[in-house]
């Protein structure tokens, strides 16, 4: 199958995961993508499982004290939360599996711009992950062992505080850059 065609199936994918609302639909699709995955799929079920971790926790844990609270029957609850926790997994390992699988810009050679767009974000992905890299490396040349954890959550503020800044700068950037070019007709 081309790359186009896999961008397509991805999509098509997504849009009937978000239309099910059936947790043993939702279930049925988890176990037929892991084993369409082939070799990888429990590789690509553990980077999805910690993923979702933080997410699904609290959002599950907040939805299990809004009913605690409303004094609802908690027993209603498990359905809701297997449909979301589901989706969520199901959504998160089609992407997994979807970005192991196919190069994003030969899938969309068919359209210029978007090619070129995700160009321009994959490079400032990069640039990023190499600041955080660099972050990183001073932190550790400059604490004795390993730091405590006041000390790792103040760089870690420093370092979110400076890529959003970076990241907003770039913006402005390639949003003019793009403009003055044509690419973007407001």
């Amino acid at each position: 199958m081309t790359p186009t065609r896999w961008l397509l199936a991805y999509l098509g994918a997504v849009v009937g995961t978000s239309l099910v609302h059936d947790w043993r639909t939702l279930a049925a699709g988890l176990l037929l993508a892991l084993a369409l995955a082939g070799p990888p799929r429990w590789r690509l079920l553990r980077r999805s499982l910690l993923a979702v971790l933080a997410f699904n926790l609290a959002v599950s844990a907040g939805l299990f004290a809004q009913w605690a609270w409303q004094d609802r029957p908690l027993a209603a609850l498990a359905e809701p939360l297997a449909r979301m926790n589901l989706r969520v997994l199901l959504l998160v390992l089609l992407g997994f599996w979807f970005v192991a699988r196919v190069n994003l810009l030969q899938a969309l050679a068919f359209a210029p711009t978007l090619q070129f767009l995700a160009t321009l974000a994959a490079g400032q992905a990069q640039v990023l992950a190499r600041l955080v890299r660099e972050h990183g490396l001073a932190f550790r040349s400059r604490t004795a062992g390993a730091g405590g954890l006041r000390a790792r959550s103040r760089h870690g503020a420093s370092v979110a505080g400076h890529l959003l800044d970076k990241a907003v700068a770039n913006a402005q950037a390639s949003a003019m850059a793009m403009r003055a070019r044509g690419g973007l007709d407001d």
